[in-house]
């Protein structure tokens, strides 16, 4: 049978924001109550007390105490690192790809912190690079099927503490801080301790913010 508290958690647990502000402490029972109402009376087909709804998110409050709970990220051995004029290329898949994307390599003066990477997806693979290199990209790859070009990007790359190898949670932590700034993340690159993430331009300033606020 389909109660007031399962349907509190059923609405909770899909809005991933509300459910944060709940096992935090800093919403208003009555405000979400208030907010949850129609849907809860839609589903049950009858009225419902709007106390019930509160004493219901008080109990799940309550449970979310337990397993919510802020990852800290240590000042000293983790750290936010910007580049700008970064390319997003995305080609098709093919056979006589791969020889192509290795001559890429010999171009990229890594050595001046350039930057390489080579995303292999199901149908398509996605060569990040700095926007410079982008002409001698395309003439490698012009027998290929270039499916999109994204310019004006940066790479906002988040250094993590070793520790938290291990510990579930730390990508929705750092990811959480560019969805409450409506900053559409383009690719996540994971390479043993460091996360980067390919963003517009336009959002260069108030990421880097973003990930900053993880080491306060």
């Amino acid at each position: 049978m389909v109660t007031v508290s399962h349907m509190v958690h059923k609405l909770v647990d899909e809005k991933i924001y509300l459910q944060e502000a709940i096992g935090k402490g800093i919403a208003s029972y009555g405000s979400v109550a208030k907010k949850l109402k129609p849907d809860i009376e839609k589903e049950l087909r009858k009225e419902v007390a709007h106390y019930a709804i509160v004493a219901a998110l008080r109990r799940y409050a309550e449970k979310m105490n337990v397993r919510f709970r802020n990852i800290r990220f240590d000042p000293d051995s983790s750290e936010v690192n910007l580049k700008t004029n970064i390319i997003d290329i995305a080609v098709l898949k093919t056979n006589g790809l791969f020889d192509k994307l290795k001559r890429i390599y010999d171009v990229i003066h890594f050595e001046k912190g350039d930057i390489l990477h080579i995303i292999y997806g199901r149908t398509t693979v996605s060569v990040i690079t700095n926007e410079r290199y982008k002409k001698q990209i395309c003439l490698f790859l012009q027998n290929e099927k270039i499916v999109d070009i994204q310019e004006n990007l940066v790479a906002l790359s988040f250094s993590i503490d070793k520790k938290l190898s291990t510990t579930p949670g730390v990508l929705f932590q750092i990811t959480r801080n560019f969805a409450w700034e409506s900053i559409n993340i383009i690719e996540v690159i994971s390479i043993d301790f460091e996360l980067t993430f390919i963003v517009q331009e336009s959002d260069a300033v108030i990421g880097y913010k973003a990930l900053q606020e993880l080491l306060v």
